[in-house]
């Protein structure tokens, strides 16, 4: 197999339709918050099955505006994953609330019998994080918050079409069933849906969505675009401090074309996504990312976990060699102990010790619509050639372990 031109570890998939779309945005005069984020809003609402949806600037945007439309604050505690984006945790503390880790489970998503051991009376709500497209096991997630008075604010951000009990991660629940209060999702420039920057949050509950709504645009009862009354269009009221989270026309532009491709570029992904794992499957060096049975995986990224053991090599040393060979990584995530502002947050690693153990072991492979068929399998056979330059003889193994 020839040497390819370097393979970026992501590449956004940007078409004519979303060209077009934005120059028309351009040329429209109304670049900030109107029609077009209205129109994104209406086609993500139908197309996960929500009744409300709100356009923010980023899913960092929306955990923030749905905490806080929560009452969530000063006293209160959020349990979440230590896997993940320091986001997740900045949200919880941007609200004045304690943010408390609950550790993974073998499949990186935050564990339902750690969130258990966790909760203490100032509890006040879950933030589960869909790690690398993976579905949590919300059942069970559902059933903790419910029976102990808790709200759940999912972290959709890697999980855009991702489809959990065959219903779309961020639906309104059905009857009786149970749900989330809101769910946020990201279309940072990487993610399976872009709009540059952007993300959007749903929920089913009426009331959560207005308070939202109105915290996200400076706490004003009525929107810029919309700005209308007896008195003309100048007239609005401040109702309480809150944010500038709002999304443009010229993103929502890129969203409204994104969107009717996303189930196309996450077969894309899953079809990839069988690639490798056809190819990599048979290395004891290596284990295969997880999937679930009865989900739709979203293939946002697929992490690759190195076994340790049967290598001469560490993590930094497998990446620069993949990069040396012209193939792009990334690492998904430090664990939240591991950066200084948050050292603190779990001093014995009780609530950590699982995605600390992993971290060292993980390394993300670029996944994405944009790619050939051809730079899949290179970069296969790139990780399949550092395997076998650096992977310890069994005898060894078997020496060690005896």
């Amino acid at each position: 197999m020839s040497k390819q031109p370097f393979i970026p570890f992501h590449l956004p998939s940007i078409g004519e339709e979303e060209l077009q779309e934005v120059e028309a945005t351009l040329r429209s005069g109304w670049l900030t918050t109107g029609p077009r984020t209205v129109q994104f809003e209406k086609d993500f609402s139908a197309y996960v099955d929500s009744p409300y949806a709100l356009a923010l600037n980023s899913c960092t945007a929306g955990l923030h505006v749905a905490l806080a439309a929560l009452g969530i604050g000063k006293g209160d505690e959020v349990i979440t994953t230590p896997l993940t984006f320091c986001s997740t945790v900045h949200t919880i503390c941007h609200t004045g609330a304690t943010p408390v880790l609950a550790d993974v489970g073998a499949d990186g998503n935050i564990d339902p019998q750690e969130i258990e051991r966790a909760i203490t009376p100032r509890t006040r709500a879950i933030i589960p994080v869909h790690l690398a497209g993976l579905a949590c096991d919300m059942n069970a997630i559902w059933d903790i918050a419910r029976r102990r008075g808790l709200c759940v604010v999912e972290d959709a951000a890697h999980a855009a079409g991702t489809k959990y009990a065959g219903r779309q991660i961020g639906a309104a629940p059905v009857g009786d069933q149970p749900g989330s209060d809101a769910i946020a999702f990201s279309f940072y420039a990487t993610k399976n849906m872009t709009t540059g920057e952007g993300g959007m949050v749903t929920t089913a509950s009426e009331s959560l969505a207005s308070r939202m709504r109105m915290l996200s645009l400076h706490g004003m009862n009525r929107d810029a675009w919309n700005r209308y009354s007896e008195r003309g269009n100048w007239y609005y009221e401040v109702a309480e401090p809150g944010f500038k989270y709002n999304l443009t026309d010229i993103q929502s532009a890129l969203g409204i074309h994104q969107l009717r491709k996303l189930d196309s570029f996450i077969e894309t992904r899953t079809r990839y996504a069988e690639i490798y794992n056809r190819e990599l499957g048979d290395l004891a060096e290596l284990e295969l990312p997880p999937d679930r049975a009865g989900t739709r995986h979203a293939w946002h990224l697929y992490i690759l976990r190195l076994n340790l053991s049967h290598l001469d090599i560490e993590r930094k040393e497998f990446i620069s060699e993949l990069t040396a060979k012209g193939v792009g990584t990334s690492v998904h995530f430090i664990p939240i102990p591991l950066h200084p502002h948050f050292a603190g947050l779990d001093v014995d690693g009780c609530g950590s010790r699982r995605a600390l153990e992993l971290y060292p072991r993980i390394v993300s492979l670029p996944l994405y619509p944009a790619m050939t068929e051809e730079q899949v399998y290179y970069t296969a056979q790139c990780v399949k050639d550092v395997v076998a330059e650096h992977k310890i003889s069994r005898q060894v193994c078997f020496s060690e372990a005896g």
